[in-house]
């Protein structure tokens, strides 16, 4: 395998060939008039070619120097680029966020977030991945998102991620005020096969949230309608066609108003805990933390609390 081309070589052919004379590409590279003819002869070896000829005092380039010239302009170049884009990348309000978001989080925690992270990141290029419940892992591990706002990683996966703690919410029925269980103060548990309930779509890890608690409680969810919007479900429970199971921070403005009521699932609480899951193997850049801070602030001002630290 041939050696690879040093960049001190380049710029000194680029400054020779440019200034025609030894002595003043030396000037201009800050070395010694011998430093630079070393360094040519050591490039001429490497390339096994002679690249210019001394006429007297000055330098002219060969054919080969010639079109040399024109590889290296272009190298050097795209080296200055790579160096200015990566110095943009630490200067503030510069970079790429790439965050995944369920259909929930993107209606109620990005919104806010968003709209404080552009103020002090004017010039970041932002892309959401809406939908992203059902496979952010993947798209984690694939390096196509670097911030996912989601439920607690499950077993399987938990060791891959860093998961930043965000609030704890609990699932609960939700229905309209003259619907019969509103007017019991409570969900008869032989009641709940019979009933219409109203889900986040299958894709979703509420959805099988939900499942295994009502198998665990032995009651079939053979009658159910499965939407990807939480406004959708809202308002086809405020009509009475069946019961949501959602949080109830969710429906804070219908609770407070009384068009919807809120009751316990079960004897059992099922609780969700949320946070920003990123590969543990990955550095976050200042714009990534920022993020984070402002969804935890976010969340705060929602009246969500903290989850709990597990044992």
């Amino acid at each position: 395998m041939k050696p690879t081309l040093d960049s001190r070589q380049l710029h000194a052919f680029a400054a020779l060939a440019r200034r025609g004379s030894f002595t003043l590409a030396a000037k201009d590279l800050f070395l010694t008039q011998s430093a630079v003819s070393h360094t040519i002869k050591a490039l001429e070896s490497d390339l096994g070619m002679r690249l210019l000829d001394r006429v007297g005092r000055r330098v002219l380039l060969t054919q080969a120097g010639e079109q040399f010239l024109r590889h290296t302009e272009k190298i050097l170049r795209e080296m200055e680029a790579a160096r200015a884009g990566l110095e943009a990348l630490t200067k503030r309000g510069h970079g790429r966020l790439r965050v995944g978001a369920g259909t929930t989080a993107c209606q109620y925690i990005l919104p806010t977030v968003l709209r404080e992270f552009r103020q002090s990141y004017p010039q970041c290029v932002i892309r959401i991945e809406p939908g992203a419940n059902g496979q952010p892992w993947e798209l984690l591990r694939g390096g196509h998102i670097d911030l996912a706002i989601v439920l607690e990683p499950p077993a399987p996966v938990a060791n891959e991620f860093a998961f930043v703690p965000l609030f704890q919410d609990e699932l609960r029925f939700l229905v309209a005020p003259l619907h019969p269980w509103a007017k019991l103060g409570r969900v008869p548990r032989e009641a709940i096969e019979g009933e219409t309930l109203l889900l986040c779509n299958k894709a979703s890890p509420t959805f099988r949230l939900v499942g295994d608690y009502f198998r665990e409680e032995k009651i079939s969810l053979s009658n159910s309608i499965e939407l990807d919007s939480m406004e959708a479900i809202k308002e086809l429970v405020k009509i009475g066609l069946g019961a949501g199971v959602f949080a109830s921070w969710i429906a804070r403005a219908e609770l407070e108003s009384g068009s919807l009521v809120s009751l316990p699932l079960g004897a059992r609480t099922l609780r969700r805990r949320w946070g920003v899951a990123y590969l543990k193997c990955r550095r976050l850049a200042l714009g990534e933390e920022m993020f984070i801070g402002l969804c935890q602030a976010a969340t705060e001002a929602l009246g969500l609390s903290a989850p709990r630290a597990v044992a």
